[in-house]
């Protein structure tokens, strides 16, 4: 991020020359042209066998020397743009590093199976985008079962493609098809594809009040116990009806920002039904990638300065800790208070008596035979009694 933004400072200079450069020429330029005009004028205005005097003369002088001068001058601005913008492509080459193998490991997806997964991976991500065809062919040249991969997200892609379009009913029917199991994840995608419905009909105005109070009727009433005020608030936009529901404390409730939430729903809420991550695990990878490459490239220059940089490809793990932000962290992570580091499967985090938490690498520092004391508060216990715990 750092380099992007050391590139961007120099694009700001190249950009700012131009501009103050092509208001100085314009400038320039129009005064040039207005006093050559001028000048123009006054010779034309003279009778046919008028012959110059000497200040005419001298005037025109003048004007072919300040033109020739304005000119030289642009020109000379002109050449200097050019040291302005070389500088960008040494800044670019100043701050990124054209080796970024130097931070993977070859041996990766050097194996068969892995091949396969990553080709599958791939073959997914253009599933969920609809890009269905691209998908086909990658599935066919690499070998591998599409029909399982693409029925799933086939059916989902329609649905949203109806969803932008406005059309609640395919994915009403998929919601009934699948309430027990919407229902086990306490969903409330059936009850917003309802509110959708109901709100389309008060939309239409007092024309098909009848209408909208069967639907809630017959559609809503059976989630009065979950969403009780939700329905109340509906009910209350029938009182507006004939005076326009735009203009009443309801008017909120026709927002357009309803559409991008029932989308958001249904694709989070389908793809945990069907057991697959809401992002496309590639489109994950390749985000979390370009975060943590510049920090990557960083370390990996210094431990290649100190000649330590066997100590990275001697262990399965990154040399420094990397924070991809609060949206790529789907886990918890404990990090002992004591020794400041994540717990690992072979350094997991022990609960003591007293309720107070490190990691077992602590607890077999501060331990003295059969007897520890926490750090946290005086009490004193047996390191056996200790338990993992896991989050």
């Amino acid at each position: 991020m750092e380099a992007c933004v050391a590139v961007e400072r120099e694009v700001d200079k190249v950009l700012t020359k131009f501009g103050s450069i092509n208001e100085h020429a314009g400038r320039t330029l129009r005064d040039v042209t207005n006093h050559i005009e001028a000048l123009r004028k006054e010779l034309s205005e003279c009778p046919p066998d008028h012959e110059l005097t000497s200040n005419q003369v001298m005037i025109m002088k003048q004007a072919m020397s300040k033109a020739r001068e304005t000119v030289q001058r642009l020109a000379t601005d002109h050449r200097d743009l050019h040291s302005t913008v070389s500088k960008v492509g040494k800044a670019i080459d100043r701050n990124f590093v054209a080796d970024f193998a130097s931070t993977s490991r070859d041996d990766v997806f050097s194996s068969p199976d892995k091949v396969v997964l990553l080709n599958k991976v791939i073959c997914q991500h253009f599933y969920r985008q609809g890009m269905l065809d691209i998908a086909d062919e990658l599935a066919l040249e690499a070998g591998i079962d599409s029909e399982n991969e693409k029925e799933p997200f086939t059916e989902l892609n329609y649905i949203l493609d109806c969803l932008k379009h406005r059309d609640l009913d395919p994915a009403l029917e998929w919601a009934e098809k699948h309430r027990a199991s919407l229902q086990k994840q306490n969903s409330s995608l059936e009850f917003k594809l309802h509110q959708l419905r109901f709100i389309g009909l008060i939309e239409k105005g007092s024309s098909c009040q009848n209408e909208a109070i069967q639907y809630a009727r017959t559609y809503l009433s059976q989630f009065v116990h979950t969403h009780e005020k939700d329905i109340q608030m509906l009910m209350g936009m029938l009182l507006y009806l004939s005076n326009g529901v735009s203009r009443s404390p309801y008017a909120h409730l026709l927002q357009p920002s309803l559409w991008a939430d029932i989308y958001d729903t249904f694709t989070k809420d389908a793809c945990s039904l069907l057991g697959l991550s809401v992002e496309s695990p590639l489109s994950v990878c390749v985000n979390a990638g370009c975060i943590a490459l510049p920090a990557l490239l960083n370390i990996k220059q210094v431990m290649q300065q100190r000649q330590v940089s066997g100590i990275w490809n001697g262990k399965d793990e990154l040399p420094i800790e990397i924070d991809l932000g609060p949206e790529k962290r789907f886990h918890s992570v404990f990090a002992c208070p004591i020794l400041k580091q994540q717990s690992t499967e072979i350094n997991p985090p022990m609960r003591l008596v007293c309720g107070h938490v490190i990691s077992r690498d602590a607890l077999n520092k501060l331990a003295n035979s059969n007897k520890l004391k926490c750090p946290y508060c005086p009490m004193e216990q047996n390191p056996a009694d200790a338990r993992i715990i896991y989050f």
